[in-house]
């Protein structure tokens, strides 16, 4: 599935989509394929939004957190939009690319915001507020119980032979998931890939939308003091910000 189509390359350079062990493991378990997202972009991305706030802060120095939080939301905002008209994956295995591909950008965006205002990007936490934040889930004790589960299914499940189910229903049911934690309608979105002309429009702002919608609710959450009880925020490693 990697490589089906034309994907804009990621405003920040890291990981303009999901690696293909990951496709792997949510081909195989379609059922909690957001919730390896969610993993594996903690794992994956958070030490590396660390480096990306210092970049930030240093061709922005001085900007509060407010404003540093504005400009990555114009970012992942318009490269979301831009990812939705210029992908060149079609079908249903496109419409599944392009939805694994958003969910992915928006998980980084969140995760972005999450350090910007002092949260450890790299803390399992993040997994829980990532999958209630795209409503996966409504609450956090069950995206933990979720998270948990998943974690038991990579070691089983996933390793498991094939068990050969029809690949359009995998497809099918890894789409719906996949665009349920994007925050998009799967339906439009696998409309906008089977009619030709329509991924450009429909894809376009449906993309943009979800991912500015996203972005509001991580600013309410992360923007929010943090309680004494909490974790401290994770320190900046020391060195030039400007190197990656």
């Amino acid at each position: 599935m990697p490589g089906a189509g034309t994907v804009p390359p990621s405003p920040d350079g890291v990981d303009d989509g999901p690696p293909p062990g990951l496709w792997q493991k949510m081909r195989a378990d379609p059922e909690y394929a957001p919730e390896h997202l969610a993993i594996e972009a903690v794992t994956r991305i958070g030490p590396k939004m660390v480096i990306e706030l210092q970049k930030l802060r240093a061709m922005n120095p001085g900007a509060p957190p407010d404003a540093l939080a504005s400009m990555v939301v114009y970012r992942y905002t318009n490269h979301a939009r831009l990812s939705g008209a210029v992908s060149g994956a079609v079908g249903l295995a496109g419409a599944v690319l392009d939805v694994g591909v958003l969910a992915w950008t928006q998980a980084k965006m969140v995760l972005l915001i999450a350090v910007i205002y002092g949260r450890n990007p790299a803390d399992p936490e993040r997994a829980i507020e990532l999958l209630v934040l795209q409503g996966v889930h409504k609450y956090t004790d069950t995206a933990r119980a979720a998270l948990q589960v998943a974690r038991g299914r990579q070691g089983i499940e996933t390793l498991l032979p094939d068990k050969r189910r029809p690949v359009n229903q995998m497809l099918m049911r890894l789409g719906l998931k996949l665009a349920q934690m994007a925050g998009i309608r799967a339906a439009k979105r696998i409309f906008a890939k089977l009619v030709p002309g329509a991924a450009i429009i429909l894809g376009s702002f449906a993309n943009a939308g979800a991912t500015k919608a996203l972005a509001k609710k991580a600013i309410e959450l992360y923007g929010r003091p943090q309680l004494p009880a909490q974790r401290p925020p994770m320190q900046l490693p020391s060195g030039d910000p400007r190197k990656p």
